[in-house]
Parts: C-alpha cells; structure tokens; sequence
C-alpha cells in the first residue's frame, strides 16, 4: 500500500509539473466573411500558421454574405489577445465597431492582412489602427500617400485616388528596420513570390512604423516608388501589424510571408518575439515556398 501511494504521489507530481511548465495558448480570432478576395481559401492557410508556431488557438468568425443582416455579427473581441482581420466588406454595426476600438486601445493586438485595408473609408478609428489603407473612394481628403525615399518615409500630398496596383508579379522585399522585434534577424532582402504589390496607399500615418518596402516597378505597372508593404502602428495601448503581401494561397505559400506574420502575430499580442528565424528563408535572389 505504502508503495502504490508513492507511485500515485509521483504520478501526480509529474502531471502538475507538466502543466505548469506548459504556457496557456493565446486566444486569437479571424475575421472573414465578406472578401474580394478568396478568404474560404485563406483563412484556413493563415490559422494553421498561426496554431503551429505552437503559442496560439485560433478561432474564426464569419459574417454574413454581403447583402446580408449585419446587425447580429457582434464577435466577443474581449475574449481575445489577438484579431487578424481578412474581411473587405460592408460596415459593422456601431456596437461592433465601438467595441472593437475598445479592445485595440485597451492593449489588444490586431493584424491587418492584406486587402483589410480596404473597408471602413469613413471609419476615422479604424482608419488610424491600419495606418495606411487603399481604394473605396480614399483621395487626399483620408491623408497623403506615403513613399519611401531617401532612406526616409516621406509624405506625398499630390491628390487622386489611393489604392492600386500593378499586375502580380514576383518582387523584392527590402527590410527597412531591421532591430524590430518582427523583421530582427531575417534576411535584409528576399525574394517574394507572385503577388500584387499595393502602392498609392494613403492614410492618417499616425503612430506608425515602416518594417518593409517593395520598389513598385513601372514595368509591371506600378508607380515608380518603394512602397510600404510591412508596418507596425501603435493605437493606444495596442499594437497592430499590417502586412499588404498575400493576395492568395500561393502568395502566401512564401516562407517570407510565412515568418513575418508568425511574428508579428507574436509581437501584436505580447510585444516580444521568441520566434528563431526560419531556416529556410528567402534570399535577395531565391524564392522559398512552404505546401
């Protein structure tokens, strides 16, 4: 008897020790639901990269059709360390919008994933949390392009439209801040895959950092400037990552794609990443890709 109690002890030693040494997942949230783009194939692609750097569980909430009723699609964000956003639809109820500045200004993380940049013009909050955003009628009345010249970020108050880009095409992403705790340690330049590649954005700027550019080259019909394509903002006590790379499941097939959204995912919701770089990262002059 004596030594089945000391086998049981044991047993239950082990046990609490394994779960204290095991970290609570953070708690993350996809918004998809209303998209020009095909979020029934991405947003699967970005919760499993999400859930296999092992420090997330993934949920995903989905809102109605466009035409649809939109006045039940209140998500519990306070429920949430972290919201990546892969919808480009029609406005959100107030409740819903109000409730979501609480939670990025209260020091929640949110990530803005590509064509995410494009809803809520008239959202001035919104607006400031993305930093930069494109097309749905934006002019120089939402803020300047910003370009970046000089080795500088630089404003642009020519007027037109905001928001373009030329033909997919494969790109070159240069690193812009290097001592981020999202781009530390990666390649200085890499290759990307086959993507648009957004310029003319414009937007309020505020509280915002550039972490990567990409030269949008007249030849594939961009505008001749290097354009802001990673950025982090800060909204209060939160932090956001705006990536404009991944216009579909092969452009984010790209390792490059890959790390820098584990990471910024990482850093948005805890401010640090522990992240190693990826061994098999682009280089300037090859393209990596994950199946």
């Amino acid at each position: 008897m004596k030594r089945t109690n000391l086998l049981a002890a044991t047993a239950l030693v082990l046990v609490l020790a394994c779960s204290a040494g095991a970290a609570p997942k953070i708690k993350a949230l996809i918004i998809d639901g209303q998209n020009n783009h095909d979020w029934k194939s991405t947003t699967p692609l970005l919760k499993k990269m999400l859930e296999e750097t092992g420090l997330f569980s993934v949920d995903v909430a989905t809102s109605p059709p466009k035409g649809g009723d939109m006045s039940g699609f209140k998500p519990d964000f306070a429920a949430y360390r972290l919201v990546l956003s892969n919808y480009n639809g029609t406005d959100w109820p107030e409740e819903t919008k109000q409730a979501f500045e609480a939670f990025v200004r209260n020091g929640g993380g949110f990530i803005v994933y590509h064509a995410s940049d494009n809803p809520f013009r008239n959202w001035k909050e919104y607006n400031e949390m993305i930093g930069l955003g494109g097309w749905e009628g934006r002019n120089e009345k939402d803020g300047p392009y910003f370009h970046w010249r000089d080795g500088m970020l630089a404003a642009d108050e020519a007027p037109g439209p905001g928001g373009h880009h030329g033909k997919a095409h494969p790109f070159k992403v240069t690193i812009r801040n290097a001592s981020h705790p999202i781009t530390r340690g990666l390649p200085e330049e890499w290759m990307h895959v086959t993507d648009e590649l957004y310029d003319k954005m414009r937007g309020p700027g505020k509280n915002m950092t550039v972490l990567a550019t990409g030269y949008a080259d007249p030849a594939t019909g961009g505008i001749g400037e290097h354009e802001p394509l990673l950025l982090t903002i800060t909204y209060g006590k939160g932090r956001v990552f705006h990536t404009m790379l991944g216009h579909g499941p092969e452009a984010i097939s790209c390792v490059g794609f890959i790390a820098t959204l584990q990471r910024g995912a990482e850093w948005a919701a805890t401010g640090k990443v522990t992240q190693k770089v990826p061994g098999d990262s682009p280089t300037a002059d090859r393209i990596s890709t994950r199946q």
